[in-house]
């Protein structure tokens, strides 16, 4: 388990990478929620998402040797973009294993910033397999997108920076929820929240057909979901959490919540209209929890993290036209 201190030196690392991203507060939110809500915008992060902080916290930590012949690393989209610009900034040649059916911003951020997309079936490919052959095939080193201690320290930083922020405005939280897919963000946050807050709560969130975590956190061992699991929630389709992230998890959270697509089509129509905020469908599921009332923040404080931004147009926009 990463601990408290190597995230506070993924924190320096990232000085001057990363954006610190604010706590925002919002009267119709809080209206919402019955309670006080902290929104800590990682769409408006680096890249539109918070992979930038653990790709490069990895990656900067690569000796010369290791990555001489470049980087390789598997990704729905935002890790990829947070590896190809990392590499971008630290001179590594990057190259991310995709799936073929991306959002096509996704894709073409990535091809932007100087990544190599290999892309493959999403339903019918291994995407960490490929990847691993093609590391080895080229002596490239991995990246993986959340079962790494430098990769969770560095997602670490987004709990580290909501402790600091929410005790400077003297509005420290009861409680904060986390989007989830295989963990690297909630369980580094977590390490981080629970070290500087001890009587927080952590909550992780989910999309409701691919709920491996709250399964898993049932039943005390990692489970995955069935091959047939479809969400609007791309970047959250990992079929079962990580050897490394979930035992954080089970130690340090308190439950896993679960939402609808059609709740996370609510919550992104949510943040636009009021917060004024561009969220991706798995970037919004916290949102979509307090919405949706999956968890009582009646009278409470609660934390929430808006994972990333990075969303087709088209599908935007669909979604911002169609009724509450």
């Amino acid at each position: 388990m990463p601990d408290i201190e190597q995230i506070e030196e993924a924190a320096a690392r990232l000085d001057g990478v990363s954006v610190r991203t604010p706590l925002l507060r919002n009267a119709d939110l809080d209206q919402a929620a019955g309670g006080s809500v902290l929104v800590k915008p990682e769409c408006l992060q680096v890249t539109g998402s918070f992979k930038i902080r653990g790709a490069y916290n990895l990656m900067r930590q690569l000796g010369t040797g290791e990555a001489k012949n470049g980087v390789v690393a598997w990704s729905s989209g935002n890790h990829a973009q947070g590896v190809a610009a990392a590499g971008a900034m630290l001179g590594i040649p990057s190259s991310i294993v995709m799936p073929e059916d991306a959002p096509r911003a996704k894709l073409d951020n990535t091809r932007r910033l100087g990544g190599e997309v290999i892309t493959y079936d999403r339903y019918a490919g291994d995407r960490e397999a490929i990847a691993r052959e093609l590391a080895a095939r080229r002596g490239a080193a991995l990246v993986p997108s959340f079962d790494h201690p430098h990769i969770i320290a560095g997602q670490g930083t987004v709990g580290l920076e909501i402790a600091a922020d929410a005790v400077a405005l003297q509005c420290v939280p009861d409680q904060v929820l986390i989007p989830c897919g295989g963990g690297g963000l909630s369980s580094g946050s977590a390490v981080a929240l629970k070290s500087r807050l001890p009587d927080v709560a952590v909550f992780v969130v989910e999309p409701a057909d691919f709920d491996d975590t709250a399964r898993s956190f049932a039943s005390g061992n990692r489970v995955s979901v069935d091959g047939s699991a479809r969400s609007i929630c791309d970047a959250l389709q990992t079929s079962m959490p990580g050897k490394l992230t979930f035992p954080i998890i089970q130690a340090l959270v308190s439950g896993v919540l679960t939402v609808t697509d059609a709740e996370v089509r609510a919550a992104m129509r949510f943040a636009f209209r009021h917060l004024k905020l561009v969220v991706e469908p798995g970037g919004a599921v916290a949102l979509a929890a307090i919405l949706s009332g999956k968890i009582d923040t009646a009278g409470k404080t609660t934390a929430i993290v808006l994972s990333g931004g990075n969303v087709d147009v088209e599908l935007f926009a669909e979604i911002q036209t169609e009724p509450n």
